[in-house]
């Protein structure tokens, strides 16, 4: 029996892989000093590719299918070792299989918040998490650049490299896009596919496709946040200023009923409310003036002159308002000093 172990150790008719789904990427066939049989059979599975290295020279590689391993089978091999006809004694050599499906699933997330520069608003800090999937695609790269000779190698091995691969390059997939930060966070689904731009080529030099990335959430500063939340509170009113400004007043009331001096309880609370409805009435009015600017011109001069003066007060009021806006991005430096210029023009 001892002498029939022996034999059996020495050649190998066999060669296979049956996966045992536990993340293996890369996996050495067991050679224990034995030498492949000529005629030996080759089986490599769908989502498998064998692969063939002589003396740590690449050589053959073979994609799903059975083999019988012959001189016609191994041109690479065959040429490495010199084989100038049929080979009839077994031979050595290393077989690597590879597993091609898709390794999903794979978490990527920010340990602390990270700076990226946006054109609109300069140096912003954000946390940002979610998964993505990739597959091994260049067996002869992914061989001699990350797996090498090892027996096997796994997804948890690489999963620092990957993970670090992607919060490296979130902020030139930002930058690269040229798509403002804001419409960026407003669109998970635009921010995942401006990372995987930037990323697919990176995995690429590792011999890996990167098949889909997603972002799961995204948490910005909380200043920035209420900015976000300003300009969808402008898209639900639309361009016309004088609805945003009534919009504006009507999330004020409430601190201004707090704030309200000369009650307490309900006769306070009556008094700030109707403070803030009256401000809300007079800044509404006097933005949607200085907005028209001069569209009332096909009234008459007369007309004109027998308007209402407007208090300087009322005018303070309105450009401390579009001050505001002016601060926040929505109005223009050109915008401002236009609406200015009129309302100041009332004090005359």
């Amino acid at each position: 029996m001892a002498l029939m172990d022996f034999i059996k150790k020495q050649f190998i008719d066999i060669i296979q892989w049956t996966e045992s789904g536990d993340g293996t990427l890369a996996w050495r066939f067991p050679m224990q000093e034995m030498e492949i049989q000529n005629g030996a059979s080759l089986t490599v599975r769908e989502s498998q590719i064998a692969l063939f290295v002589n003396e740590g020279q690449v050589a053959d590689v073979f994609g799903p299918g059975m083999y019988k391993l012959t001189t016609q089978t191994l041109p690479v091999l065959t040429y490495l070792k010199n084989w100038d006809k049929l080979f009839e004694s077994p031979f050595k050599s290393d077989v690597y299989f590879f597993s091609t499906r898709q390794q999903v699933d794979r978490k990527w997330g920010t340990p602390q918040p990270i700076t990226i520069r946006d054109k609109e608003f300069g140096a912003v800090r954000l946390r940002a998490f979610g998964n993505y999937a990739y597959r091994v695609a260049d067996v002869k790269r992914f061989h001699t650049e990350i797996s090498g000779t090892r027996e096997e190698y796994g997804v948890e091995d690489l999963d620092g490299q990957s993970r670090g691969l992607v919060l490296q390059n979130i902020s030139n997939a930002i930058a690269a896009s040229g798509v403002p930060f804001l419409d960026l966070a407003a669109n998970q689904i635009q921010f995942a596919q401006a990372m995987t731009a930037q990323l697919a080529p990176e995995f690429d030099k590792l011999g890996l496709k990167l098949e889909s990335m997603t972002v799961q959430n995204l948490s910005l500063p909380e200043e920035l946040q209420k900015v976000l939340d300003q300009k969808i509170g402008m898209g639900m009113v639309g361009n016309d200023m004088g609805r945003f400004m009534q919009y504006q007043t009507a999330q004020a009331i409430p601190k201004m009923a707090e704030g309200a001096q000369g009650g307490s309880g309900i006769a306070g609370d009556a008094m700030g409310l109707g403070a803030g409805v009256a401000l809300g009435q007079v800044l509404a009015q006097n933005l949607a003036q200085g907005l028209q600017g001069n569209q009332g011109a096909a009234g008459s001069a007369p007309a004109a002159a027998t308007q209402a003066t407007v208090s300087p007060a009322d005018v303070m009021a309105t450009l401390e308002k579009l001050g505001e806006l002016k601060s926040k991005g929505i109005l223009t430096q050109e915008e401002f000093d236009t609406k200015k210029a009129e309302l100041l023009k009332k004090l005359v």
